[in-house]
């Protein structure tokens, strides 16, 4: 269910993105609504796309900074690039902070021994 939400708040931020930067939107917080549903977008990412992410919103300012010089198109090309931004970087937040709390719950568990324990368990199961 959680995969679902998140892909379909992953859709939603990038049609937002997109038609955003072709139609204005006058009473939508339209920066707000990107990062709220890159935020939910982001409890679905999984952990091995997590740097392909963050090169993402790296990148993408720079990509949208090249397509501005097209003629006639470049600038809503470019708020397209800076949109997208926006909701990749809400989903990276939320990936790093479960990655964050994964790697606490680790700690945690290394510290109370619960690590050993089940490294002991899982090696006379065999």
């Amino acid at each position: 269910m959680l995969m679902i939400i998140g892909g379909l708040a992953r859709t939603l931020g990038i049609l937002l993105a997109i038609v955003a930067a072709f139609v204005a939107i006058g009473t939508m917080n339209v920066p707000l609504l990107l990062v709220v549903l890159g935020l939910v977008a982001g409890l679905a990412m999984p952990e091995e796309r997590l740097l392909l992410a963050m090169a993402t919103v790296i990148a993408l300012p720079i990509v949208g900074g090249a397509l501005s010089q097209i003629p006639a198109i470049g600038a809503q090309l470019n708020a397209v690039a800076l949109n997208l931004q926006m909701a990749m970087a809400g989903a990276v937040a939320t990936a790093i902070a479960i990655k964050l709390f994964h790697l606490a719950m680790e700690g945690a568990m290394g510290v109370m021994g619960g690590a050993e324990a089940s490294g002991r368990r899982k090696a006379a199961r065999t």
